[in-house]
């Protein structure tokens, strides 16, 4: 699976953001997905996961309320909406596959990783 994330920019604190990130394959539904960051100096955490129907999500406690993840399976694409953004959330955002049907937040185990897309939020 090859991932392309896109729909990163610069955006000033309260405003908005969405975030596509498009797979290659006919397997996409196989796949759960899940979006992660990293801002400088700091490790990749989780922000948002999603099980292979979308029936299941899963959020950090930071990102809860304000941003919310989705799938189009016929679209191979996963994306990110993101509201009521803050300058804390400035980072690279990362999506990435992981095999079997159910999210996790580990990022160990998410198999495929996409080059990641730059998210700033000025205050």
């Amino acid at each position: 699976v090859q991932l392309q994330a896109s729909g990163g920019g610069l955006v000033q604190a309260g405003g908005s953001l969405r975030l596509s990130c498009a797979a290659s394959g006919r397997t996409f539904s196989s796949y759960a997905m899940g979006w992660f960051r990293q801002a400088p100096g700091k490790e990749r955490e989780f922000v948002a996961a999603i099980s292979w129907s979308g029936g299941s999500t899963y959020y950090a406690d930071s990102v809860k309320g304000r941003f919310t993840i989705s799938r189009d399976n016929a679209e191979n694409t996963v994306y990110l909406q993101m509201n009521s953004l803050k300058p804390e959330d400035t980072a690279v955002y990362y999506c990435a596959a992981k095999k079997g049907h159910r999210a996790v937040v580990s990022p160990w185990s998410y198999d495929y990783w996409g080059q990641g897309t730059q998210v700033t939020v000025s205050s």
